[in-house]
């Protein structure tokens, strides 16, 4: 079974900034991130191919978080600007294995990231 494990969550004052880490199963596994806040149900985030050739964004966070992957060392990043209050949740990586219809297999156990005001 994958495992995927996230890193870099953390507190934050509004404004600041965090990057989340995911050590990704494979080289050529589509990678994305979700979040869900309290008492809400899981959202997405970002999706980046696994060339790193397109990545997807919620509107949320268009402008302020960025997505790239590092294929040498199999990890996949969300740098996130200019946090806010309303982006604080426990954020997933999740992993769609190719050939599979972009569905996303593997999920990590998330890591908190909390944006106080």
């Amino acid at each position: 079974q994958v495992q995927l494990v996230e890193s870099g969550g953390g507190l934050v004052q509004a404004g600041g900034s965090l990057r989340l880490s995911c050590a990704a199963p494979g080289r050529t596994y589509d990678m994305g991130w979700f979040r869900q806040a309290p008492g809400k149900g899981r959202e997405f985030v970002a999706r980046i191919t696994w060339s790193g050739g397109a990545t997807y964004y919620a509107d949320s966070v268009k402008g302020r978080f960025t997505i790239s992957k590092d294929n040498l060392k199999n990890t996949v990043y969300l740098q996130m600007n200019s946090l806010k209050p309303e982006d604080t949740a426990v954020y997933y990586c999740a992993a769609s294995p190719p050939g599979n219809g972009g569905r996303w297999d593997y999920w990590g156990q998330g890591t908190q990231v909390t944006v106080s005001s």
